[in-house]
């Protein structure tokens, strides 16, 4: 039997006989004896070895002035002597035995620190200064856009809220917009559900009243827009009653766009089609939900309309206007195969007159962007052709390939900027919503088995088709509402 089999046996027997003479060995000695342990025999011994530090401290006690002679130590040194020496060989028999736990370590400890900046956030939210509530605003929202922070957030949803509400109330409009842009995000991070749901039901009062406000700063306005659009189409309450109103509410803000009865355009106020732009483009994202009743009506109601404001002075809107066109033909042949725009004729010309345009007082890049744009729209209505997108992230990709997908990925990216990525990487929501399934486990093998990019397009397209579908029936019982 060797010196170390040796080891257990001489320590169950001190445990029977607790005050023998082992508590006067010097403390360097102790420690020696815990390195050996904790490298020979882990596991319940290591309990063991523990409760045996304990045991001598307790004896040494009974030993103070002795002991005390022969160490120089105090039994608080002595106790930290042993506790930093075990930890010095557990540090380095964990690289050996455990591998990846010090990436562990060093990951909680990240991680502890980042919930802590996130409250520390929270808590300047609350604060008395315009400038600190702000500051904290604007963290926040780069940090929802680019992490996933579903369990911490789910348990401080309501203080956020609460917190959000009191700022679209009282700050100024520079907060107000951030404070709206963050409660968007804060529904993305919940996963739309209840949890979503419970917030919207909260705060869509406060945002409506700020929306229809004409003395609000029009960048709150433009933020109040886009978070009702985006809230509502996240929760997607299935009674349809919130879609019903969040549609009416947007209609009546970028309705003020349309022409008159003498067939004019209205002209602008200071700010107003920016305000038109962003209830446009949250209300064509909401009209996607809606169910096929519905949607003959809005396409008989707007698309007369729409093409007028076409004519409209601003490249922005008019681009928005285009792409919302699009749009409802799309969804108009999704209804009805046979389905055709009233006065196509008139439409395609104003169309490629757009695509066209060479009008030297508009800037050059608006030109150019307004060009890119009509021209996918015109070969979309003449010919159903639609440019398709690659969005790459991580070793996957989404495919935009209907004017429907791509009013859903501007959405969101609008509202998460270059966060939009890694949400579609690591965000159970945006992955259902593409098709995506659940987020990857990346492994070694992953880069040298890639499928085709067609069969990624495949797979992409049957999801969101299936997807699509399910969503559909979830339509058909909002049409009874509508």
């Amino acid at each position: 039997m060797t010196p170390l089999h040796l080891i257990p046996l001489f320590f169950h027997s001190f445990m029977d006989s607790p005050s023998t003479s082992f508590v006067t060995l010097p403390h360097h000695a102790l420690c020696s004896i815990y390195f050996v342990i904790h490298t020979q025999f882990p596991g319940s011994l290591h309990q063991e070895v523990l409760q045996l530090q304990l045991s001598a401290k307790v004896t040494l006690k009974g030993f103070k002035n002795g002991v005390k002679g022969e160490s120089g130590a105090s039994d608080d040194e002595l106790n930290s002597d042993v506790v930093s020496h075990y930890s010095s060989a557990s540090e380095g028999t964990s690289v050996v035995e455990e591998g990846t736990g010090g990436e562990q370590v060093d990951e909680q400890t990240a991680q502890e620190e980042t919930e802590d900046k996130l409250k520390q956030c929270i808590d300047n939210l609350m604060d008395k200064s315009a400038k600190t509530r702000l500051a904290g605003l604007v963290s926040l929202r780069q940090a929802f856009s680019s992490r996933v922070l579903y369990d911490f957030l789910s348990e401080r949803r309501l203080t956020i809220s609460d917190c959000l509400e009191r700022c679209l109330k009282k700050g100024s409009g520079e907060e107000q917009a951030a404070a709206a842009t963050l409660f968007a995000l804060l529904c993305i991070q919940l996963g739309g559900g209840d949890e979503a749901e419970e917030g919207v039901k909260m705060l869509r009062p406060v945002l409506t009243s700020l929306l229809i406000d004409n003395s609000a700063s029009i960048a709150a306005r433009q933020s109040c827009a886009r978070a009702l659009g985006m809230c509502c189409y996240v929760s997607a309450a299935e009674d349809g009653e919130d879609l019903v109103k969040s549609l009416a509410l947007l209609e009546s803000v970028f309705m003020s766009s349309y022409p008159n009865g003498e067939g004019t355009l209205p002209t602008p106020k200071p700010g107003g089609p920016g305000l038109h732009c962003a209830a446009l483009q949250a209300w064509a994202l909401l009209v996607t939900l809606c169910p096929p009743s519905k949607l003959t009506v809005l396409l008989d109601q707007h698309l007369p309309k729409l093409q007028a404001c076409l004519q409209s002075n601003d490249v922005n809107y008019r681009i928005a206007v285009g792409e919302t066109i699009a749009l409802l033909v799309e969804l108009g042949r999704d209804v009805d195969e046979q389905f055709e725009v009233e006065d196509s004729e008139s439409l395609c010309h104003c169309l490629k007159s757009l695509a066209t345009d060479g009008n030297k007082h508009r800037a050059k890049n608006d030109r150019r962007k307004q060009r890119s744009i009509f021209r996918e729209v015109l070969h979309y209505i003449e010919n159903e052709d639609f440019t398709e997108e690659t969005i790459k992230f991580g070793v996957e990709s989404v495919y935009i390939d209907s004017w429907m997908r791509r009013r859903i990925y501007d959405a969101f990216k609008e509202i998460m900027e270059s966060g939009v990525r890694h949400h579609l990487q690591f965000n159970s929501l945006l992955r259902d919503i593409f098709g995506l399934g659940p987020p990857i486990i990346l492994d070694t093998t992953v880069k040298g088995n890639k499928i085709s990019r067609f069969e990624k397009h495949l797979f992409n397209s049957a999801a969101f088709k299936a997807r699509t579908k399910l969503r559909s029936k979830v339509r058909d019982k909002r049409a009874d509402v509508m």
